[in-house]
């Protein structure tokens, strides 16, 4: 397929170039254009009151490749709009990832950018993929620490997702007609196993008040991460219940449906 892939974790990160690397090895057509920053938590927004810049870049990849500073919307509409050659083969689905940390239940799910990514592919009518790899605690402070390097045993597991995407999600795409404001949204566990089974889910139900502290003597409140409570039933299958089993999850996130 020819797809475009962004992401929301900026164009250096690893876990985008483990995604690219897999889609190409698997023999899919790409351009990627992903936000020069990080760009996390912030929904399906758009830099409506400055401009952005977009630049080739080389990573190294053999594709077409730009960096936007701006937000993952921002890369897809321009990318689709002012980048992609429209004498060139027609983009043929979009994909977002993978993101470093899960991005399940109703509590994140709005506010992804990896996600909103995806969304802004679906505005365009285009068959849309979220991916998110599941990383504890530990590992996001040893990103961190490391330069957004991770640990072996998180590589090797995001490897192991990126291969597993690449095999099945183009043909997800595929069946997903266009114009159906669907984006599916996948997360994989950690760890990870190449055999692991895709279950279809639907977004846990969890809560998420005081994600920012008290006020200092200047009066500023600095946003202090706070995972929420799941209050979802017992069925159906969430998306954090079928993490917990070490399976994908699989959320279709049929946008045409809100308000039925």
């Amino acid at each position: 397929m020819r797809l475009l892939v962004t992401n929301d974790d900026g164009l250096e990160a690893v876990f985008l170039h483990e995604l690219v690397h897999a889609l190409l090895a698997a023999g899919h057509n790409l351009a990627v254009v992903a936000p020069l920053g990080e760009q996390s938590w912030i929904g399906a927004a758009k830099s409506r009151h400055r401009p952005v810049r977009s630049a080739r870049a080389d990573c190294g990849f053999g594709c077409p490749t730009w960096s936007v500073d701006g937000t993952p919307s921002d890369c897809v509409n321009i990318a689709l709009a002012h980048l992609l050659p429209s004498d060139g083969p027609a983009i043929e689905g979009v994909i977002s990832g993978i993101n470093i940390g899960r991005n399940t239940s109703l509590a994140f799910i709005p506010a992804s950018g990896t996600i909103g990514g995806a969304w802004e592919g679906a505005l365009h009518g285009l068959p849309a993929a979220a991916i998110s790899q599941e990383v504890a605690p530990a590992d996001f402070e040893f990103l961190r620490a490391h330069d957004g390097r991770p640990p072996e045993p998180l590589l090797a597991t995001v490897r192991i997702s990126a291969v597993h995407a690449a095999a099945h999600l183009p043909a997800q795409l595929a069946q997903t007609p266009a114009r159906s404001f669907i984006v599916h949204n996948f997360n994989y566990p950690f760890p990870c196993r190449p055999d692991a089974p895709v279950r279809r889910t639907v977004p846990a139900r969890r809560l998420l008040p005081r994600l920012f502290g008290a006020p200092d003597d200047a009066g500023l409140h600095r946003f202090a991460y706070n995972p929420g409570e799941d209050i979802s039933p017992a069925t159906p299958l969430t998306d954090n219940a079928a993490l917990a089993t070490g399976a994908v999850s699989h959320t279709v996130l049929d946008y045409a449906r809100l308000g039925h």
